[in-house]
């Protein structure tokens, strides 16, 4: 089971001499369970996640989304493998289910005067599945993804992909409450190999943005230490942190966890 970082920044894309090293693009995680391929949200990282798949075209790819807020499907229109007529792409999300579902969702994002083509520019064969979060799915080939419902504007999904006697969770867009642990993420997460988590803000800034929808990396340390989780990814980091400001976070969460790292446009994981 692998794993690939494309996009790590949330919010909105940034760009410029102080976000090279942790890079700029917004939510985007490649996994590789065996032969199969899942991607998680469509932010600008997508981009380039669709240009590395050329040589292993036509794709057969399933597609999950946290939820539709712009920094999460924004790269989507520019998802090269979608334009691969052999190609099947079955998109997933757990929030809209009685209420247009995702396809209407994204409809609506690249209809005029939004953006200049619509969604049937796409040659690849797209199907839309829509779920209740809290569902588990089934995808096959030894695969098992549990959902769980997270505490965001307009709702959020997390997931915790299970395979080979592995577990990466994805669990982003997601607001704690100071001092009250948040079950349904500790039920997701617990003995999981790899938890990607909300990293938004820090404990000191937090204060100041509640309501917002997101965590801080000091709560995710929280999670980890009491759901066992192995390693911490700290993601979807705020616009305006440089990369010198995430080496600061990055040393003092590994001084609070030993498996925290600061994820990285690029980097890759072998569980």
């Amino acid at each position: 089971m692998t794993i690939r970082f494309w996009g790590v920044r949330g919010s909105v894309a940034c760009s410029g001499p102080d976000t090279v090293r942790y890079g700029g693009n917004t939510a985007c995680i490649e996994m590789r369970c065996g032969d199969r391929l899942l991607i998680f949200d469509a932010g600008t990282g997508v981009r380039n996640l669709g240009n590395s798949l050329e040589s292993e075209r036509p794709l057969d790819v399933d597609h999950f989304f946290s939820h539709t807020h712009w920094d999460h499907i924004v790269g989507f229109p520019f998802f090269s493998s979608a334009f691969c007529p052999d190609s099947k792409i079955r998109l997933h999300a757990g929030h809209l289910k009685g209420q247009g579902g995702l396809e209407g969702a994204l409809r609506q994002a690249m209809a005029e005067p939004l953006f200049p083509v619509p969604l049937d520019i796409f040659r690849a064969c797209i199907s839309f599945h829509d779920f209740e979060a809290g569902t588990t799915l089934d995808p096959g080939d030894g695969i098992s993804i549990r959902t769980a419902p997270l505490n965001h504007p307009n709702e959020a999904t997390g997931y915790r992909v299970e395979y080979g006697g592995k577990s990466a969770c994805y669990v982003t867009d997601t607001e704690h409450v100071p001092g009250l642990p948040d079950g349904n993420i500790l039920s997701l997460i617990e003995n999981a190999d790899l938890l990607i988590y909300d990293c938004t803000f820090t404990d000191e800034e937090f204060p100041r943005f509640a309501g917002w929808g997101h965590s801080t990396w000091q709560e995710g340390v929280r999670l980890c230490r009491a759901a066992n989780v192995k390693k911490l990814a700290i993601f979807h980091h705020e616009p305006n942190r440089t990369d010198d400001a995430l080496d600061y976070i990055a040393a003092a969460a590994r001084a609070e966890f030993a498996g925290a790292f600061v994820a990285s446009d690029g980097l890759a994981l072998v569980l």
